[in-house]
């Protein structure tokens, strides 16, 4: 699974790979969790052009009758396009990060490491989104699709993200992608082009989202 994820890159930087119009202006986020407010990509009603809006982590699909039930952070590779058909074939986007952490038991306590990919300051996981809503509100969500762990997330956990390849941005978002196609991007991305370190137990709480959420791990901690 994918539960807590950073984006820290520069505003030029983060419009530069989605080809954004403009510099969206967000604050750097070390430890983004569910239920809160995340940055995603998506088309602009032309079909065209992409941009930026902050929907909550946590999807409200919009055929339930309440939105007080789950909220799946994820949606699994495997079945997305069955359990979440309309979303997966209409209501794709893209989520920007920097790294992404998972936590491995050891004993009674549980090691947090950090995912990054080489070379790349920024890239995307594969989303979807939806929106629900009853006569007093109307709430935008969205969830990240994991797949398979690849051999160097496996050690730690069994399920990764799916990370879309920049070149293949404009095809996730595309609603003329066939789902033949749309399935076969949803791949671990490879191993040898992945990072881990393990860092230390500022990230364990939500309420730290600093800098001191990459600190490596000290022998001691």
């Amino acid at each position: 699974m994918c539960g807590r994820y950073l984006l820290h890159t520069a505003p030029k930087m983060l419009a530069e790979a989605f080809d954004l119009p403009d510099s969206p202006d967000l604050p750097a986020r070390y430890n983004i969790a569910p239920s809160q407010l995340v940055a995603v990509v998506g088309l602009k009603p032309d079909r065209v052009h992409c941009g930026v809006a902050l929907l909550r982590w946590g999807l409200i699909p919009h055929w339930v009758r309440s939105d007080k039930g789950p909220r799946p952070i994820n949606a699994r590779a495997e079945t997305a396009a069955t359990k979440f058909r309309k979303n997966f074939l209409e209501r794709r986007c893209l989520i920007p990060a920097s790294g992404f952490y998972e936590w491995l038991t050891v004993g009674r306590t549980k090691q947090p490491h950090l995912f990054t990919v080489i070379d790349a300051e920024i890239f995307a996981f594969a989303g979807i989104w939806d929106y629900w809503s009853d006569e007093s509100q109307r709430v935008t969500t969205t969830c990240i699709i994991t797949t398979s762990a690849n051999d160097r997330v496996r050690p730690i956990h069994q399920r990764m993200p799916v990370i879309i390849p920049r070149e293949n941005y404009a095809e996730w978002l595309d609603s003329g992608t066939t789902e033949e196609r749309l399935h076969a991007l949803l791949q671990p991305i490879p191993a040898d082009q992945m990072r881990v370190v393990e860092v230390g137990p500022a990230v364990n709480s939500p309420k730290n989202d600093g800098p001191e959420c990459l600190e490596r791990r000290s022998a001691t901690s």
